[in-house]
């Protein structure tokens, strides 16, 4: 599905990812591991088209995107990939609904197919009743769930998330992981997500581990890929 050939990133004289070849696979949770300074995040925006690579391609399918320009690269970001961050990235001055629609409004469609697509997004991940709430009227679980029916709302092939769990106490990050393994059951969704939460690791088809900008290993935990 998406395949990274002979990626390398630096920043002056830090040299952030170096060669880094990797393939995610259709239907798949991907968990990308290792410490701080590993280059996790980094490869994570590459793959995501949210940076270039200094030298190697990202190919989705038969597309090479590493090759569009800025215009055509936002377009096939927004009707193809998902993102759910750490800290929600709602905006704080419109509604649950309004903010899981807003990237089907960019991408052009009309407003009430767009809010009735977030209605239904919503009521799946159990937040029919918060519609029109605003972030500060949700709790800190609510609020990565908003999120992540924001990051589907466009139908993407792949979702990438960094620390989805990472604000979140225990019980929020379970129902989270719940919501994750649900998705990739009911949707076939591919995740490829960036974290230091153990628990994620545990529903992942497959760990890749990284260290000094180098994928050290890849880890099989037993999920088989549907």
């Amino acid at each position: 599905m998406i395949e990274l050939r002979g990626i390398n990133k630096a920043y002056g004289e830090l040299e952030v990812l170096k060669d880094i070849n990797l393939t995610v696979e259709d239907h798949e949770i991907m968990t990308i591991v290792g410490p701080s300074g590993a280059g996790k995040t980094t490869l994570l925006q590459i793959a995501g088209t949210l940076d270039r690579p200094d030298r190697g391609s990202v190919c989705y399918g038969d597309t090479e995107i590493t090759s569009l320009n800025d215009r055509r690269l936002s377009e096939f970001r927004n009707r193809n990939i998902g993102f759910i961050f750490q800290f929600h990235q709602l905006l704080p001055e419109f509604t649950a609904q309004e903010n899981v629609a807003l990237p089907a409004l960019i991408a052009g469609e009309s407003k009430r197919k767009a809010m009735k697509r977030a209605d239904e997004l919503l009521d799946m991940l159990g937040l029919s009743e918060r519609l029109r709430h605003k972030p500060g009227q949700l709790s800190g679980g609510e609020r990565q769930r908003c999120a992540i029916a924001r990051s589907l709302i466009n139908n993407p092939s792949v979702i990438f998330a960094d620390e989805p769990t990472g604000s979140l106490d225990s019980r929020n990050r379970d129902e989270i992981c719940a919501v994750i393994t649900r998705l990739r059951q009911e949707l076939g969704q591919t995740f490829v997500i960036v974290t230091h939460d153990p628990s994620i690791a545990l529903i992942a088809d497959r760990v890749v581990n990284m260290a000094d900008g180098k994928i050290i290993g890849i880890e099989t935990p037993g999920v088989a890929v549907p």
